[in-house]
């Protein structure tokens, strides 16, 4: 064997491994990231800010659902091309389909779940009393006497 095929062979399977290490770890960070947001959710811009990025990853979900339908479309359509793999390839596409549209049910219900909580903090913002319970009774009124009568 040649040193250059060696140098390749070693390499190219290190470099595939280094790419499929990075995008499992970015996809990590971003599931710790939500699973952090939804935790420390209290208030109204939370469940706000919760609820639009669920909006987001629902279309991301929606638009790989449509990749997926094209995709075993093709391998309907065009199974001569694929031999016997073709069916591993339709079944494969078949699964994807169904993670994405279930992934896209749970973003949506998700979603509709932290809208509800951010109207009814928002609603509860609005019919808090003005006066700190312990404030009440409590007014007093202050003012300057003047020495002068005449000014009356």
């Amino acid at each position: 064997m040649s040193t250059k095929l060696r140098k390749y062979l070693v390499a190219l399977p290190l470099i595939s491994l280094l790419v499929a290490c990075a995008q499992l770890d970015q996809l990590e960070v971003q599931d710790t990231d939500s699973k952090e947001m939804v935790q420390n959710a209290r208030t109204y811009t939370d469940h706000d800010k919760l609820a639009d990025y669920y909006d987001d990853v629902t279309k991301e979900m929606v638009t790989k659902v449509e990749e997926k339908k094209k995709a075993l479309q093709h391998y309907e359509d065009r199974s001569q091309y694929y031999g016997r793999g073709g069916q591993d390839f339709q079944s494969h596409a078949m699964a994807n389909l169904r993670y994405y549209e279930q992934a896209a049910k749970k973003a949506q219900k998700q979603a509709h779940f932290h809208r509800q909580m951010a109207a009814e903090l928002l609603q509860r913002e609005y019919a808090k009393p003005t006066e700190f319970p312990s404030q009440q009774g409590n007014h007093t009124i202050k003012t300057k006497k003047k020495s002068n009568t005449n000014d009356l």
